[in-house]
């Protein structure tokens, strides 16, 4: 949709499958893009753009540059950026061909990677879904799920150790976990798959889409869903129900992973860092009002959010 601006969604690569679940996913992205954009304040639209193929052994400057020249042909209408698989050496390498692109390195005058922004925000999210379920946005002693731990997730466990909580962290990747005990080495690795039964507080989602569905959300023992991963319900509208229903407070993660879209923003419109952290900080008070309607209203907060963002556009 481009309703409020042109739209700006990252590039993912990632081996698929099949096609059909590549469109799937960029559908549900660019849907996702629309709805953050908007409840953001930003003026933009949302997009989404996927690369089929395994990022660590297929991707080459001669496919980036050929994907810089279709973002070309767009004309404006997409301005691509970097996501899972992507970097911001890719982006300056997609930048040879086109100028819409956003997430550039810092000595070409872009702002950088995203990801410390997107933590940021996160980690508002979920401080203000702890005011919301317990009273108090202290974080410390709180056991916390970490699932992922690529950039998103590494800034956020950082952030967490800082506070004081008890951070447990899963990933498929053994050089990012040793990534991760490098700075945090207060974090306790867990094996990926029991991430939806540990006894935690909070569970962070900071990877794929789609992880909170019939067979998860039974399982969940925390009261805080809170993550940077996109597209986490499976189906919105039922999961989003069914974790309300067992009293599990979601933050919606277009709203609160929204960080790194208000940073690259930046760039199109002047970048400042203490800019974007500041606009990052505003995530803890939309997700307050949104807790506190859903509770009112007595609709999941996936809704409320998803109608916030609706009303703008």
């Amino acid at each position: 949709n481009t309703t409020l601006g042109p739209a700006l969604g990252g590039t993912r690569m990632w081996h698929y499958a099949k096609h059909e679940d590549a469109v799937l996913d960029v559908l549900r992205l660019s849907r996702g893009m629309t709805f953050k954009a908007s409840i953001a304040g930003l003026n933009l639209g949302g997009g989404k753009a996927v690369i089929i193929g395994d990022s660590r052994t297929m991707k080459n400057e001669a496919l980036l540059r050929r994907f810089g020249k279709f973002v070309e042909s767009l004309n404006g209408k997409y301005i691509t950026a970097e996501d899972v698989g992507m970097s911001t050496k890719d982006m300056e390498q997609i930048h040879t061909e086109t100028g819409h692109v956003t997430g550039l390195p810092e000595y070409l005058g872009g702002s950088g990677d995203p990801s410390p922004v997107t933590a940021y925000g996160v980690y508002m999210g979920m401080k203000a879904s702890a005011k919301h379920v317990y009273g108090s946005d202290n974080l410390n002693g709180k056991k916390v799920v970490v699932q992922g731990a690529g950039n998103v997730g590494r800034y956020l466990i950082q952030h967490l150790v800082n506070e004081g909580a008890e951070v447990m962290v899963a990933d498929i990747f053994e050089d990012r976990l040793k990534e991760v005990q490098a700075v945090a080495p207060q974090a306790k690795v867990i094996d990926p798959d029991s991430v939806f039964t540990q006894t935690m507080d909070i569970f962070a989602p900071c990877a794929l889409g789609g992880i909170l569905n019939d067979h998860t959300i039974p399982s969940l023992t925390c009261a805080i869903v809170a993550g940077g991963a996109n597209n986490q319900l499976q189906e919105e509208g039922k999961h989003g129900a069914m974790l309300m229903d067992r009293g599990i407070a979601y933050a919606p993660d277009f709203l609160i992973n929204s960080g790194g879209l208000i940073n690259v923003y930046g760039e199109i419109v002047g970048y400042n860092k203490e800019v974007a952290m500041k606009k990052a900080e505003y995530i803890y008070d939309v997700t307050r009002n949104i807790h506190k309607e859903s509770a009112e209203s007595l609709v999941s907060s996936g809704e409320v959010a998803v109608r916030f963002a609706q009303e703008r556009i």
